[in-house]
């Protein structure tokens, strides 16, 4: 069992990116009190998502956001929390790339990934980004995805996952239109990300007027984990087992029923309703060799 703890900070987003900047650090404060080891914070949470919240073509704050990014970067390093924050970073064509910085817990900054999917409203305010972006963080592989390109396209997750990470962070802004209805829409695609792949997936989304998700921390068999209210700021804290991301489900799909992801899938199947003996006949010799009556069924995440 490989236990870390995370948490999500669903924060109040506005205009006024100097409140923005408290927020984040009041979440920081509270996460480092509770020996948070990973801390993830919403899309464009400094600035403000140009989208309904600030300005789409203002001027990129590049000063200001460095001065705030270091900010962040030194709490990190006292606290010895990795963090996972929503910002913005200008591009060559003078758009910003809406942006989520990694920092590990030594303070350093190991990157940032862009959103690489925008919405027709995105399109407006920025400059897609390209590829996907996994991190080491606290001795675990993460990926991020942000909001859109997280939860209508299920191959950024599955590139993520391609390339070895056992948890997803999904910094999300959604959204200041009242659109109730995309609600369970919504919390149906982030439990799909983790059930699909067999990942943890953390989705944090912004203490909003009118929020159209809740954020949730989901495990690897799809179940949901912990979760916010909606409309309540608050940094919601977990502990999670990092061994149950098996990647089962993904492996099984990359490679059908090799390397031992038949038999990896069946805890997330059928938990202990099924013994390994119904299904020995479709192992392989290997597969049989490795596992023992019924041991191995009840260990899927």
């Amino acid at each position: 069992m490989t236990e870390l703890r995370i948490a999500l900070a669903q924060t109040r987003q506005t205009a006024d990116r100097q409140d923005n900047h408290r927020a984040i650090l009041e979440a920081m404060d509270r996460a480092g009190e509770q020996d948070v080891r990973i801390l993830c914070f919403p899309e464009a949470q400094t600035f403000g998502y140009r989208v309904d919240i600030s300005e789409p073509t203002g001027t990129v704050p590049v000063a200001w956001l460095e001065d705030v990014h270091e900010d962040v970067a030194g709490r990190c390093a006292r606290f010895g929390m990795a963090c996972i924050l929503g910002t913005e970073v200008r591009s060559e064509g003078g758009k910003p790339y809406n942006s989520a910085l990694v920092i590990g817990e030594d303070g350093c900054i190991q990157g940032a990934h862009h959103k690489t999917m925008l919405t027709p409203l995105d399109a407006v305010a920025y400059e897609a980004g390209t590829g996907a972006h996994t991190f080491r963080l606290c001795g675990v592989t993460v990926g991020v995805v942000i909001c859109f390109e997280g939860l209508r396209f299920a191959g950024t997750t599955a590139e993520c996952v391609r390339r070895g990470a056992q948890v997803v962070f999904h910094p999300q802004n959604n959204t200041t239109r009242p659109n109730d209805w995309k609600i369970p829409l919504h919390h149906a695609m982030i439990v799909t990300r983790a059930a699909e792949n067999t990942v943890w997936f953390a989705s944090c989304n912004a203490c909003l007027p009118h929020q159209n998700s809740r954020s949730l921390i989901v495990a690897p068999d799809g179940r949901i984990h912990a979760q916010t209210e909606l409309k309540r700021e608050e940094v919601l804290v977990a502990d999670i087992d990092v061994d149950r991301a098996t990647r089962a489900m993904f492996r099984m799909g990359e490679q059908g029923p090799a390397a031992g992801a038949l038999e990896d899938s069946a805890g997330l199947l059928f938990a202990d309703t099924v013994k390994r003996e119904e299904y020995a006949g479709a192992l392989s010799e290997e597969d049989r060799r490795n596992g023992t009556d019924g041991s191995r069924v009840n260990e899927g995440g």
